[in-house]
């Protein structure tokens, strides 16, 4: 079945080239522009990502940007799959032997024996458990920002606060967090980012020693876990089921990468991007205070929606298939454009506009539904409103200051500082 990759389909059709770093670099309005223009194309557009060279096949990608056709992808994980990898670049093969498989690039009978298994991170039962645990670290984590007076929002509390989830419910212990923490910095600083030969070749470098020592350090815990458990989870993911499955030391590895890179990351971009959004939007904020429990479950997932953490992943085609009014052939790639698909006019009611009392809000902050939904879902919205609770609730009110500092990712919507002041009045900060 031939595909029709004309000069137009290259570029979009839409002015804009998601394949060209260059297009990640623009401010967001800019790319949130381009983005609607793609959704209005009859079909998919293709980009080239790298130019055919003597011998070599073409590369490129198939943007999907509608929210019909990324939840249609996603649900057909058995046509539109994970495996190589779901990230780009793709993971060579010896990392993936070196280091394991991370769940979010499995497809089929592996993927669901191994997300049978790590689900028990994230029973209701355990959730209701650490609850309480993150709603007294939120009032900690705020109450140090009283007292110290932090001035940086990133680092005082949307980092610490879904590192220390994480570590709380895995039981890492307190003296290896501070080590863990700057690896896991390393190891996802560059994630989607465009770079200089030279820094291709060094920097991967750096990230993966820090993923080795990320993983080292876990499958220490791990067998101690395995031969004294303790009751967190670690002790839980390494014990053997009635069926005789436990996380052997390298899954064990990849699952606690994959927990400590994208839950950590996405979970703070979320809460960075809350604090700006609930500055800018100061009639938003004022309708949540004044009635927290009301508002504050539709705040988390609007915040979800219009920040978007992950912004897209890819997926591989494995067989023929019709999608969006593309013919797609074995072999073809696509990205799962999240960005794009939350502010889809087709699904959303003035998608632009911040608001807090969406109803409904069928976002895809968290995927596109399949056996690839995030499964720390419900774990990420506990600690957003937890944060949200104690920040509306103290005399003076914490507002951003300033534009965030934004990474130029093309795969997470990244803020690496945000500046921040308590103050009494209730105006608008100067942004």
């Amino acid at each position: 079945m031939s595909v029709d990759r004309d000069s137009a389909d290259r570029k979009g059709g839409a002015g804009c080239d998601l394949a060209d770093p260059a297009f990640w670099a623009l401010p967001r309005e800019h790319r949130l522009e381009a983005f609607a223009r793609l959704r209005q194309l009859e079909r998919p557009a293709y980009f080239v990502e790298r130019a055919a060279g003597r011998g070599r096949p073409e590369r490129g990608f198939y943007a999907l940007v509608r929210h019909a056709d990324v939840v249609g992808a996603s649900r057909q994980a058995e046509v539109f799959a994970s495996a190589p990898g779901a990230t780009a670049p793709e993971p060579p093969r010896w990392v993936r032997a070196v280091f394991g498989d991370s769940m979010v690039n499995l497809d089929g009978p592996r993927h669901a024996q191994l997300r049978r298994v790590v689900s028990r991170a994230f029973t209701p039962r355990v959730l209701a458990d650490a609850e309480h645990g993150i709603r007294e670290l939120a009032a900690r984590i705020v109450d140090d920002l009283v007292a110290t007076g932090a001035d940086e929002f990133v680092s005082a509390a949307a980092s610490r606060m879904a590192f220390e989830v994480i570590c709380d419910m895995l039981g890492v212990p307190e003296p290896g967090r501070v080590e863990i923490a700057r690896q896991v910095d390393r190891a996802s600083e560059n994630a989607g980012v465009s770079r200089t030969l030279r820094a291709r070749v060094r920097v991967p470098g750096r990230g993966l020693r820090a993923l080795a020592r990320m993983q080292l350090t876990v499958a220490a815990l791990g067998r101690e876990r395995r031969r004294r458990p303790t009751g967190d989870l670690i002790s839980a993911l390494v014990a053997a089921d009635v069926d005789g499955q436990g996380l052997s030391t390298r899954q064990l590895g990849s699952f606690f990468s994959l927990l400590m890179v994208a839950g950590v990351e996405t979970t703070r971009n979320a809460i960075a991007h809350a604090l700006a959004l609930l500055t800018d939007h100061p009639e938003q904020r004022e309708l949540l205070t004044g009635d927290f429990e009301r508002y504050a479950d539709g705040a988390v997932e609007e915040i979800v929606r219009f920040s978007t953490p992950i912004i897209q992943f890819r997926r591989h085609v494995t067989r023929p298939h019709v999608l969006g009014g593309q013919a797609f052939v074995p072999g073809d790639r696509v990205m799962l454009l999240y960005a794009s698909a939350n502010r889809d006019e087709a699904v959303f009611d003035r998608p632009d506009v911040f608001d807090i009392t969406r109803k409904p809000n069928p976002h895809l902050g968290y995927g596109g539904g399949g056996p690839h939904y995030c499964l720390g879902a419900h774990l990420a919205r506990v600690e957003i409103k937890a944060l949200l609770r104690e920040l509306l609730s103290r005399p003076l009110a914490l507002r951003a200051v300033g534009m965030p500092e934004l990474g130029h990712s093309s795969f997470d919507n990244r803020v690496r500082a945000q500046r921040c002041a308590f103050t009494a009045e209730e105006s608008r900060a100067t942004r």
